[in-house]
């Protein structure tokens, strides 16, 4: 496995319209993009720190994962992803020892990236993401 940096960090919302300004007029931080994925029942804002993001995330469903982690934890942190080279192969390595999968093979996550999740069971109680940088 090679990682190269944190690509971001999640942070589970309610409202990203309430989110949003404290970002940006209390941190000093700009929102760059603003997407939804529709698949994971899920709206996003990006912000950069460094070579860091932060992402917010925002339920557009009461079925989807976050408005469930809202509802059991409430809003804070809600994963923390890693940027590596190959997620389909990160994956297969970190199966072989031992790690439960949420994802067994990669699916298109916010910003074109390739992702795949661990199993908070197996990652010290961390939903961990992997995350590959769309081809260029």
């Amino acid at each position: 496995m090679n990682i190269s940096h944190i690509e971001h960090i999640g942070i589970a919302v309610k409202d990203l319209n309430q989110a949003i300004p404290y970002y940006e007029n209390i941190l000093g931080l700009k929102c760059y993009n603003i997407e939804e994925v529709a698949d994971q029942k899920v709206k996003t804002a990006f912000f950069k720190v460094g070579q860091t993001k932060i992402e917010l995330l925002e339920p557009t469903s009461e079925e989807s994962t976050i408005a469930k982690f809202i509802a059991n934890k409430g809003e804070g942190v809600h994963h923390i992803a890693f940027n590596v080279d190959n997620v389909a192969n990160t994956l297969t390595e970190v199966e072989e020892k031992g790690v439960r999968l949420i994802d067994k093979a990669p699916r298109k996550g916010a910003e074109n990236l390739m992702i795949g999740f661990l199993h908070p069971k197996s990652t010290c109680s961390v939903l961990t993401e992997l995350c590959q940088q769309p081809e260029k």
